[in-house]
């Protein structure tokens, strides 16, 4: 009985299995055949090494230099990117928490109603948001407009500017993290808040003491959805500013995969991020055991 149940679960595991090989473990070992493989001298193109006893890692010691090497144009690239995902992600943090604890507390009937302008932004594309953005900032754009009724001269916004890209960014990713923040938020049973205000604690402390660390599971999980695609992304920059002096690591591996010759280290580049992401995935699994464990 109990080996025909756990073949019945198997059973419905095995599509979600299959796709998860066909569209990540393969495309993924075919990234890692580039990066580990050699390149063809007369046609400045990639050929993957598909066995792991021929790999070579003459592209691994490319991008090292790069990064860390003399002549390194890499590391500030990867370090602006951190910078720029840290702040981002730490605006979208302070925007969208009081957003979603309002929705979720005191919206009352206009939940609903709330919560549709809220999911409002994914059904317009990621790049048609982008390019709503620029010609709101561009020269004769509204915000131009605006600063000159009350005397700025105008502002090159989209010339470079790092605050134009971490808004970006904000404006692009700040509902993914409003929407896990109120499902989180709005599970909070409301006798817990209403004990910590029978026990004398004023409303701030009640949030402090009450309702911040109930919602540290939500935060954790709202960042982690954010963070991951800001980490990669390179059509922010290369929409809104497409300057050099703000490129992302997302931009050096697409430049790098359309370059001939330099493929091979972009898909080190690509393996390199995805391993640098399993980290905070793998502190979110953990992280998620321990509160489940707690709550039993």
């Amino acid at each position: 009985m109990k080996l025909r149940k756990n073949a019945f679960w198997a059973a419905l595991a095995l599509p979600g299995i299959a796709w998860l090989v066909v569209l990540f473990i393969v495309p993924f070992y075919a990234v890692l055949a580039i990066a580990m493989g050699k390149l063809n001298q007369l046609f400045e193109s990639p050929v993957a090494v598909w066995n792991p006893f021929s790999w070579s890692s003459s592209n691994v010691i490319d991008v090292w230099h790069d990064l860390f090497g003399s002549a390194s144009f890499a590391g500030p690239v990867v370090l602006r990117t951190v910078v720029y995902v840290f702040v981002a992600s730490l605006l979208c943090l302070l925007i969208g928490y009081p957003v979603a604890y309002f929705v979720a507390r005191f919206a009352g009937r206009r939940k609903g109603l709330l919560l549709i302008l809220l999911i409002a932004p994914f059904w317009i594309s990621y790049m048609m948001r982008m390019l709503a953005w620029i010609d709101l900032l561009q020269a004769g754009g509204y915000l131009n407009k605006a600063l000159s009724w009350i005397g700025v001269s105008p502002v090159n916004w989209l010339g470079g500017q790092s605050v134009t890209v971490i808004l970006g960014l904000v404006y692009g990713y700040i509902p993914y993290l409003i929407l896990v923040l109120y499902a989180g938020l709005d599970r909070i049973d409301p006798s817990l808040i209403e004990a910590g205000r029978d026990l004398g604690l004023s409303r701030a402390r009640t949030f402090w003491r009450v309702t911040l660390p109930l919602s540290r599971q939500p935060i954790l999980t709202g960042l982690l959805i954010t963070v991951l695609p800001m980490l990669g992304d390179y059509y922010t920059n290369q929409l809104l500013s497409g300057a050099a002096s703000t490129s992302m690591i997302g931009n050096l591996i697409q430049g790098q995969l359309g370059t001939p010759g330099l493929e091979g280290q972009g898909a080190v580049l690509s393996v390199l991020l995805l391993l640098v992401l399993l980290v905070p995935m793998i502190y979110y699994v953990i992280a998620t055991n321990r509160s489940s464990r707690a709550a039993a």
